[in-house]
């Protein structure tokens, strides 16, 4: 059965990724005393209700996740644009991935990267609910709409 669609195999690239995702946590662990969880980082940057009052680490978080890329193209290196040019498809995901977010307490960074390290079964259940959710999805999109 031939798929297709090809995913580019990048090992390096994904381990280093992998350090720095897990750097990161740390750092605001050890900082902040805080869960790396981007959902609960904007919620407290913006100041909505529930969220914390430290927003200036939290935007400075934020600010890294722009500014990155950018001082990657600025140093020579090239960023892929992956993200589809479909305005009401990506709306409709901001919407489903929000809400998934509220319904879990938390989203894929919170619960995954720091609740799993620290043995969560919370942070567990709710890994294994949007891993099967986002296998699910893929094989829809995939092998029924036959769409990228």
């Amino acid at each position: 059965m031939e798929i297709g669609i090809e995913t580019a195999f990048t090992p390096w690239a994904s381990l280093f990724g992998g350090v720095l995702i897990g750097l990161s946590a740390v750092m605001v662990m050890a900082l902040f005393g805080r869960i790396a969880g981007i959902a609960g980082i904007a919620q407290g940057a913006l100041g909505l209700p529930g969220a914390a009052k430290d927003r200036d680490w939290r935007w400075a978080f934020l600010a890294g996740l722009v500014l990155a890329p950018l001082a990657v193209m600025a140093l020579g290196g090239t960023v892929a644009q992956t993200v589809p040019d479909n305005l009401p498809g990506m709306a409709l995901a901001g919407l489903l991935v929000g809400t998934g977010t509220s319904l879990g307490s938390g989203c894929t960074s919170g619960h995954g990267v720091c609740g799993l390290a620290r043995l969560s079964g919370r942070s567990l259940a709710a890994v294994a609910t949007f891993m099967a959710a986002g296998f699910a999805t893929v094989f829809v999109l995939r092998h029924i709409l036959g769409g990228a």
